[in-house]
């Protein structure tokens, strides 16, 4: 026996339930928790161009991700090759 589920299309006997259409919940999509968990830990450290041979006065050591970075009045720096690059955090 088949039953039409009122909008045109026919289900089988025993099926009240039609396929879902979200997708919230994947893994890719802004909505789950895998993607919160991933946007929050892909916090990247992005090297930029800009080099310094010293860092500036008054600059503090910190970690960001694990990763050792010069703090100096909102500019983060990093140890490269014997002097500092640039880097920003997103």
């Amino acid at each position: 026996m088949i039953l039409a589920d009122g909008v045109g299309s026919l289900t089988p006997f025993g099926s009240l339930v039609s396929d879902a259409q979200a997708r919230v919940g994947r893994p890719a999509t802004p909505g789950s928790v895998a993607g919160v968990a991933r946007r929050t830990t892909r916090r990247v450290v992005r090297r930029s161009t800009i080099y310094v041979a010293a860092l500036p006065a008054g600059c503090v050591q910190t970690s960001v991700n694990g990763t050792v970075v010069w703090s100096c009045g909102g500019t983060y720096y990093q140890p490269y090759g014997g002097r500092y690059v640039v880097v920003y955090i997103n």
